[in-house]
């Protein structure tokens, strides 16, 4: 593909970058099969491939419209395509490229731009937890919209005995697991101490940086990545064994790092090792470690597996076998690589589509008739609890040697 980028990206890092990934594109349409949205409305701009036209000719030309905005928007960044790709095309880092790019071309209108900054706001800041405690307390008195976004609340549970502890790991608590689902944290916690890590607390490490990444807004995104960094660095110094992800969503983005800040000569390095350490929880729980729990026995268990994790660090299997190996009936999915339609902010500004999305994936998931449902990231769960029939649980939770509360 011959790409000639206007004067202001050519150069550029970013067009750089842009033009080395448009150049892989060999416009074969494979993407399109196993993209959710162009499987829903059927337009060519809706898919991967016609994404990556509109992209290009965005960045040729210097212009665009918000007919561009649009179909970027309504991509779920869920990386299917990348999976499917014979090419290699990184359409995920290109699309990161594309929106930072076109919010600069073709602005929102304010109240676009209102509603965008005060979901950065709210779900990263410190009033996160208090206002969803208000949500559940009124949640009766809210509008659908709003209710099915408030999780009910579960117990976290005892703290993990950390005697006898002979590995030591870092975990990062994310920005709004904590406050939605602190019981996923905790049950970590819990396993991993009867595996023998122990966790290192840190302070400074907040947000992974994906929410702002995601909606466009770069810097910010950059400097969250630069704020978790100083955190984990001295313990990285200091020998950590690895940093584990309990939600895929983060772990995509931060195993990223060394990609994202590759052109920060004073991060550089170090987000590159940062990146080298981070192993999503699925992949420090062995198998071979988990014993068969009573628990589990002839429980039949759906596994959604969240895009981030399947596509976005290309892990599959791994849940499924520590499940069998714990004793579960892992009951087949229909469609397993398709989104649920959660995907970060998805749910609140495109409604619509999402919720096709979610009837279409917990129709897939009820065929085999779960006593629960699992998944690997909170925005995973907390989509699919909302209308689910079935219990939702992060996989984790089942294997919690101490649970504050009762799974089936």
């Amino acid at each position: 593909m011959h790409i000639a980028l206007a004067s202001g990206f050519e150069g550029t890092a970013e067009g750089i970058e842009a033009r080395e990934i448009l150049g892989k594109c060999v416009h074969c349409g494979f993407c399109t099969a196993t993209c959710p949205t162009y499987q829903i409305l059927g337009d060519e701009l809706d898919g991967p491939r016609g994404r990556i036209y509109l992209i290009k000719q965005a960045l040729e030309s210097g212009r665009c419209t918000h007919i561009t905005r649009q179909h970027l928007d309504r991509c779920l960044t869920c990386r299917s395509c990348e999976t499917t790709c014979p090419s290699g095309v990184a359409y995920g880092r290109l699309l990161e490229i594309a929106r930072t790019t076109v919010e600069e071309l073709a602005p929102r209108p304010i109240g676009q731009r209102l509603v965008r900054w005060l979901l950065r706001r709210m779900l990263q800041g410190p009033w996160f937890g208090p206002m969803l405690g208000l949500g559940r307390t009124v949640r009766w008195a809210l509008p659908q919209i709003l209710a099915r976004h408030v999780p009910p609340r579960r117990p976290a549970g005892r703290a993990a005995a950390q005697a006898g502890a002979t590995r030591s790991v870092l975990m990062l608590e994310g920005c709004v697991q904590p406050a939605m689902a602190p019981v996923i944290n905790a049950a970590a916690g819990r396993v991993l101490a009867k595996l023998g890590f122990r966790i290192v607390p840190v302070t400074g490490a907040g947000c992974c940086g994906a929410l702002d990444l995601h909606l466009g807004a770069n810097d910010p995104a950059l400097a969250a990545m630069r704020r978790n960094i100083d955190a984990w660095w001295p313990h990285v110094q200091t020998g950590i064994e690895a940093i584990v992800m309990t939600a895929s969503g983060c772990g995509v983005t931060v195993r990223e790092y060394g990609e994202l800040l590759k052109n920060d000569a004073a991060y550089a390095d170090k987000a590159r090792r940062i990146s080298e350490l981070t192993l999503d929880l699925c992949e420090v729980v062995s198998p071979l470690e988990v014993g068969e729990m009573a628990s589990l026995k002839e429980r039949r268990v759906a596994f959604q597996s969240p895009c981030t994790l399947q596509h976005g660090q290309g892990i599959t299997g791994k849940v499924e076998g520590i499940l069998k190996r714990a004793g579960a009936t892992l009951v087949p999915v229909a469609d397993g690589h398709l989104c649920c339609g959660a995907s970060g902010t998805y749910s609140l500004l495109q409604p619509g589509l999402s919720h096709r999305l979610l009837a279409n994936k917990l129709g897939n998931l009820a065929q085999g008739r779960p006593d629960v449902i699992v998944t690997a990231n909170i925005g995973c769960l907390s989509h699919l609890e909302a209308k689910a029939t079935s219990p939702v649980r992060h996989w984790i939770e089942l294997l919690d040697p101490d649970p504050p509360a009762p799974l089936f």
